[in-house]
């Protein structure tokens, strides 16, 4: 039997200018490392 790995998230990509791809969210804690990506926020479920 083979055995499966599981794949690991990597870094966020950086466009070819070097800034971090704004398609992505941040979580309200590492905001302030990445000023420029939109917040993260869950909404509580109804």
């Amino acid at each position: 039997m083979e055995k499966v790995q599981a794949i690991k998230p990597g870094p966020k990509p950086k466009t070819p200018d070097g800034t971090p791809d704004e398609r992505r969210r941040v979580t309200p804690p590492n905001q302030p490392k990445h000023p420029i990506l939109k917040p993260h926020i869950h909404k509580p479920k109804d």
